[in-house]
């Protein structure tokens, strides 16, 4: 068999959106993916269904797999001719071992590519408002190790001439060595009033700075007991941070916020929160799967020339209509003279997408409104095509049907519980580790509650604000036990992201 070949790709510094695109790439083609502790786990979804995932990560004395056995995992998988991606915290040839890896591979002859990465040595102080250079403070960068290989016979660092020959000074994997680097740099010239910044986690919602100098830093660290992940900057240009902080500002930096949706649909609204600062923990309490039976829908598209509206009233709607009409081997011009309403303006985009301009969309986002838009029209006699979910409301249907329409309702598609994620979830929840549970369906809400059903429900939920995308969505979530503080006043996920934020503010 040929020998494979390994990527030593760069994960970044802990938000995964700073991934590079190759990086990505690599990771959607991979065979086998080895990734450590640094590397967000979830650029995982990034890897096809069918490939190997391997943990190796690496905590301060609990290491999963000796460096030893880690090089000769790479030479083995690769000669089993798979294309591999070693998936490495920061950019894999800064203080990431990444060198030592392509020296065992090189050995072997077997091909490699070093794919880089954003260091964190770079994106924690910029995510703490803290330039590495500046015309005013500084004009040179040094990166330093704070962790030596243990088995050198004496440190390769001259601290006499880094602590004043450099600028700014930025140590990694230095915090339990704090003391020492402190004093070693004060010892070797430096002004023990310099400005040191510590920032943990680094661009991720669980980021932390804290601010001193060289001689009150330690006892600082020490005060909140601060752990690693910490990158260490020493140097004027920290007295920026007071300007520039942008990151731990935002409006929801600091908050845990439960998603409740399809994993399919939640990374619109993922990444609107986590844009303002929040940290999202995927949950969904419910999965989209198809009807039990297509006969009815397939009937209908038969005979689609019949009908005299469409009316779409959800995304999942539109998606698993033209999905089907597709596979009965029809296109859009089978839809020539029907017209169509839609609910919402996310429906509305997506029948765009095929082609469609809705002819009836409400100013507001739910049945009723769609039934009062109706009552314009003249619908005595006419035919309605309504493909939906198999659970949703009546009312539609049948206030039709009293305007004297012939509503044909069809399911194509339904909900069911979704279970991965529930100890995670009601481990958060009993941790107090989470802010704010948000459901955008009353599906979520009903489907959340039936999963912390063991536990009791009001003392998982203390202190846990509720925001719901609308009202059907909020009653549903008061009538089984759940305290509702945000309600959306334009029922979108951008309306609910908007009205968390107002919460927030208020």
């Amino acid at each position: 068999m040929s020998s494979g070949k390994v990527y030593l790709v760069g994960a970044g510094p802990g938000d995964p959106d700073l991934i590079t695109v190759k990086g990505k790439r690599c990771l959607q083609q991979a065979d086998v993916v080895i990734y450590d502790h640094l590397a967000s786990a979830s650029l995982l979804r990034h890897v096809k269904p069918n490939a190997k995932t391997i943990y190796v990560g690496k905590r301060q004395g609990a290491h999963t797999l000796p460096q030893e056995e880690m090089n000769k995992l790479l030479v083995r998988e690769a000669k089993n001719g798979r294309m591999v991606v070693r998936l490495k915290g920061g950019h894999p040839f800064i203080f990431g071992r990444g060198g030592e890896e392509a020296e065992a591979l090189a050995a072997e002859h077997i091909p490699f590519e070093v794919v880089p990465g954003i260091t964190s040595a770079v994106a924690a102080p910029s995510h703490a408002g803290i330039p590495l250079t500046h015309r005013r403070y500084a004009a040179s960068v040094g990166i330093v190790t704070g962790h030596e290989d243990p088995t050198k016979p004496r440190s390769s660092i001259d601290w006499g001439k880094l602590a004043t020959g450099v600028g700014t000074l930025v140590i990694l994997m230095g915090v339990k060595n704090l003391p020492r680097i402190t004093r070693e740099i004060m010892t070797a010239g430096r002004d023990p009033k310099t400005p040191v910044a510590l920032v943990r986690w680094g661009t991720t919602p669980k980021q932390t700075t804290v601010v001193g100098t060289l001689e009150t830093i330690v006892e600082k660290a020490e005060k909140v007991r601060i752990k690693p992940p910490v990158a260490i900057v020493v140097g004027d240009v920290v007295k920026l941070r007071d300007k520039l902080n942008w990151f731990e500002t935002q409006p929801l930096f600091g908050k845990t916020v439960v998603v409740t949706r399809t994993r399919q649909q939640a990374s619109e609204m993922v990444q609107r929160l986590a844009a303002l600062g929040a940290d999202c923990l995927e949950c969904p309490t419910i999965r989209i799967v198809p009807p039990d039976d297509w006969t009815p829908l397939d009937v209908a598209i038969e005979r689609l020339h019949i009908y005299d509206w469409l009316i779409l009233t959800s995304v999942n709607g539109v998606d698993h209509f033209f999905d089907r009409l597709f596979t009965q081997g029809k296109d859009v011009r089978a839809l020539a003279r029907v017209r169509t309403a839609t609910i919402g303006p996310a429906t509305a985009k997506r029948l765009r997408q095929f082609g469609f301009a809705s002819d009836i969309m409400p100013a507001t986002y739910r049945a009723e409104a769609v039934l009062e838009a109706f009552s314009k029209e003249q619908m005595k006699g006419k035919k309605v095509l309504l493909p939906r979910a198999k659970e949703a409301r009546p009312i539609l249907p049948e206030e039709l049907a009293r305007m004297g329409a012939e509503v044909h309702e069809i399911a194509v598609y339904r909900t069911e519980p979704a279970r991965e994620d529930v100890d995670l979830l009601i481990d958060r929840l009993k941790r107090h580790a989470v802010d704010l549970v948000t459901f955008t369906s009353s599906s979520t809400v009903k489907n959340f509650v039936s999963a912390l059903a063991a536990e009791p429900l009001e003392r998982l939920m203390e202190g846990v604000a509720v925001a719901c995308i609308g009202p059907i969505t909020a009653d549903t979530a008061r009538q089984l036990g759940l305290t509702v503080h945000i309600e959306a006043s334009e029922y979108t996920i951008a309306g609910l992201c908007e009205a968390i934020v107002a919460y927030y503010a208020g």
